[in-house]
């Protein structure tokens, strides 16, 4: 009986769970910046840093592509959660099937708009002289991957609510060891350069969207009809607004890439570092933290069907345990990371190419400032996701939304300013970020924890 295969996330012991549902949701994400952070891996090494500066530069129009996936997935994957705790199956299936359509009608729009807006959008995004060609090349393949990107990221979230997380897992994972395995003989053997880099990753792409097709024919909790496609405003009305917070706050990291790059470039040609370096260097600086975001966002949304599920059957006692452990997972991620960048930067930099000193300085300042208050973005990240796994959309979004935008564009702008190198300002944007949003976050839980009393039986430590 499809309706009943998730009594367990009511019963079986929180720890367990997380395992279960964390740890493929985490390397799934893991694998999922991987396609990146292994892209700039072998183009530092067979390109240079320009090279670096150009996936850096076209980077931000995966990120809106993500944010389009995004918001339809986590919504449908926490809307599937929802109706499973509460054995509403019709609107289960429903869901998913819309989903699959919204998904189309975004991937079509969106390579509509790259394709013709492609100047604009290198421009906005800090492209330079000396990168704009390799940007160009590198922009013109990945657009074609777009489609396959967008569905397997938004079916990702809607195959781990449904209870399969390490399919969702795999078939990321097998796309990524396709771009590994492409990415050196593309550069190095055949001599494409980013172009390379680029067919590389879109062919892993397109692996892990197939796998996603293949589920949704073979799955769980639901089972897909001809009715499932046919779209209905008042489903969309219920489901969208619970992704909001994952587009937004996908959204304003494009934002802040683009403030971040064209600042850098402003303020870099007037140092020492000039242009390229600052920009390029924070690009990766910002790729490798969220490799530490997949562990915070996975462990997160690993848990969303399980706060789901225990929040839509009235078991308040239980999801606050659930939030407990998450945050304990959260703290340690964060520390470890803590003293990975304090510690290591100059090694951490060096993985992405040999380069000369004024590049592994102005690197190490990159990682020692701009996340040293990684541990502080872990616990306000994991909130955010946690307010939206209990149908609070504008808790998470005003979460979201403070840290990654309101705060962090302003004094990305303003900190030059304060700062005698003005190309130092930017990096100390992300700290004070951090601080303000954690208390707001704190604050917002303890309201939210007021209203967790289900009067139910005690949940499993």
């Amino acid at each position: 009986m499809k309706e009943t295969s998730n009594h367990y996330l009511a019963e079986t012991p929180v720890r367990q769970l997380m395992i279960k549902f964390s740890v493929p949701c985490i390397l799934s994400l893991l694998v999922s910046s991987l396609y990146n952070i292994v892209d700039q891996i072998f183009i530092g090494w067979g390109v240079g840093y320009l090279g670096n500066g150009a996936t850096n530069v076209v980077f931000p129009i995966t990120i809106i592509a993500l944010a389009a996936a995004l918001m339809i997935g986590d919504s449908c994957a926490a809307f599937l959660s929802i109706c499973q705790g509460k054995k509403d199956t019709e609107n289960s299936h429903r869901s998913v099937g819309n989903a699959v359509i919204w998904l189309i009608l975004c991937s079509i729009v969106l390579v509509v708009l790259f394709a013709v807006f492609r100047d604009p959008i290198l421009s906005a995004f800090g492209a330079t002289e000396n990168n704009l060609s390799y940007a160009k090349d590198y922009f013109n393949v990945i657009v074609i991957g777009i489609p396959f990107y967008i569905f397997t990221n938004g079916m990702n979230s809607v195959i781990r609510a449904d209870g399969s997380p390490k399919f969702a897992m795999m078939s990321t994972l097998i796309g990524c060891i396709m771009n590994m395995i492409l990415d050196p003989i593309a550069i190095f053997v055949l001599h494409w350069g980013v172009t390379g880099a680029a067919l590389a990753t879109i062919a892993g792409q397109i692996v892990s969207a197939i796998l996603a097709i293949y589920y949704l024919l073979h799955t769980k909790s639901f089972t897909l009809k001809k009715e499932s496609f046919q779209l209905k405003a008042s489903l969309a009305g219920k489901i969208l607004p619970l992704g909001i917070s994952s587009l937004l706050t996908q959204l304003s990291i494009v934002v802040i890439m683009g403030v971040m790059n064209t600042t850098l470039v402003k303020y870099g040609a007037l140092s020492k570092y000039g242009a390229d370096i600052p920009m390029t260097v924070v690009g990766i600086v910002m790729k490798v933290f969220q490799i530490v975001i997949a562990f915070v966002v996975g462990i997160a949304a690993g848990c969303q069907p399980i706060v789901g599920y225990n929040y839509g059957a009235g078991n308040g006692r239980r999801v606050k345990q659930i939030y407990k452990t998450m945050i304990m997972a959260e703290v340690v991620i964060g520390v470890i990371s803590t003293l990975a960048f304090e510690l290591f930067p100059v090694q951490i930099i060096s993985l992405f190419g040999s380069e000369n000193a004024l590049y592994n300085e102005f690197a190490s300042l990159a990682f020692r400032i701009f996340l040293s208050t990684i541990l502080l973005c872990c616990i306000q990240k994991a909130t955010s996701i946690f307010l939206q796994s209990i149908g609070k959309p504008v808790m998470s979004l005003t979460l979201s939304l403070l840290r990654d935008f309101i705060l962090s564009v302003p004094l990305i702008l303003l900190l030059p300013h304060v700062f005698p190198s003005g190309v130092m300002g930017p990096l100390y944007s992300a700290p004070v970020a951090d601080v303000i949003s954690l208390i707001v976050a704190a604050v917002m839980m303890c309201r939210v924890w007021k209203t967790l009393n289900g009067n139910v039986t005690e949940a499993h430590p």
